[in-house]
């Protein structure tokens, strides 16, 4: 059985889908791995943040972005942030956002 991917909002789909273009296929390129396999890919696809919190990392021609996401009950994939990574450590406000969005979506769906 496959897994679902989801979006915290219209928003967060719109933004991930108009990355650039190497980052964007990379996104859909992953995210059908994930829906075969599952949300852990490993790295260097993927990393734990804790607390159920993991990011995808793109890496194409543009650049680097990252795509924050979480596993939900029934085999389903939240995708809860995304954006371009300009400094080598994650922003704490990037985080953040993620990290308030999980807490939003998991109370939500227990």
């Amino acid at each position: 059985m496959d897994y679902i991917i989801e979006y915290y909002s219209e928003a967060v789909q719109e933004e991930i889908l108009s990355l650039p273009d190497s980052l964007a296929a990379r996104y859909v390129i992953l995210t059908r791995r994930i829906t075969a396999v599952g949300p852990n890919l490993g790295s260097p696809h993927t990393e734990a943040f804790g607390d159920g919190l993991f990011e995808l990392r793109l890496k194409g021609q543009e650049g680097i972005a990252r795509v924050f996401f979480c596993a939900l009950i029934g085999r389903r994939v939240m995708m809860l942030h995304s954006f371009v990574k300009k400094t080598q450590k994650t922003p704490s406000r990037q985080l953040e956002v993620a990290r308030k969005r999980m807490k939003e979506v998991k109370h939500a769906d227990s």
